[in-house]
């Protein structure tokens, strides 16, 4: 696991709450049943009506695949019933000690492979440096279509979506440290052919152009 999230809330009027993705399967707990939500591609908007709340489980990239039993591609850009996975016997009360208890009641055997992907996803993360795919498959020794095969099986996408989705975490950390962004030099920085295509994806991920996204923040 990489963490336990829970959100509150008491909103007289809806309220809609963008969402945007990182490469985590989550387990979450909500009034009435829980669900298992596969990596999302895109942004979500979620609308918060009433008071209520959700507990989460944030597995870290890569390590879903035992528990699945199957490739945590066929679950992406899906939501579904968390008995589908785990059984029907899930916690009644909900705080981390149980469900940690209840997770490790179900532990599946160690499987190396998603260690290892979870190593490569934390490397992205962590190498501002990495923009390419073949650049990654160049520094771990192997092939493209074996990492492109491995993430489908573990991560749930493609190696090319995670460079993408860190390199443009950049972005968001300039803006939160209060850099001035030359957005044609920071699009070729992070690997893009030109500033629209790093527009595109930007837009794609946050639900709003990097421009706008600058002056909101």
């Amino acid at each position: 696991m990489d963490h336990y999230w829970q959100v509150w809330w008491d909103y007289a009027e809806p309220y809609r709450q963008l969402i945007v993705p990182y490469p985590n399967v989550h387990l979450t707990f909500h009034p009435g049943g829980g669900r298992v939500n596969g990596v999302c591609t895109g942004h979500q908007i979620q609308v918060l009506s009433g008071r209520s709340g959700v507990f989460g489980v944030a597995f870290r990239p890569g390590c879903f695949r035992p528990f699945l039993g199957g490739p945590v591609s066929s679950i992406t850009d899906r939501v579904i019933d968390a008995t589908e996975v785990f059984g029907q016997d899930l916690p009644g009360e909900v705080n981390v000690e149980t469900v940690e208890a209840f997770l490790r009641s179900r532990l599946p055997e160690p499987d190396p492979k998603a260690g290892e992907a979870a190593s490569v996803v934390e490397r992205i993360a962590s190498e501002p440096e990495l923009t390419r795919v073949d650049a990654v498959a160049r520094e771990l020794g192997t092939g493209v279509r074996q990492l492109q095969r491995l993430f489908a099986e573990y991560v749930g996408v493609g190696p090319k979506w995670v460079i993408r989705r860190y390199r443009l975490r950049e972005v968001t950390d300039r803006l939160a440290a209060g850099v001035t962004i030359e957005w044609a030099a920071l699009a070729a920085e992070l690997g893009y052919a030109d500033q629209a295509h790093f527009t595109r994806d930007f837009t794609a991920m946050f639900g709003e152009s990097p421009t706008w996204y600058a002056q909101r923040y």
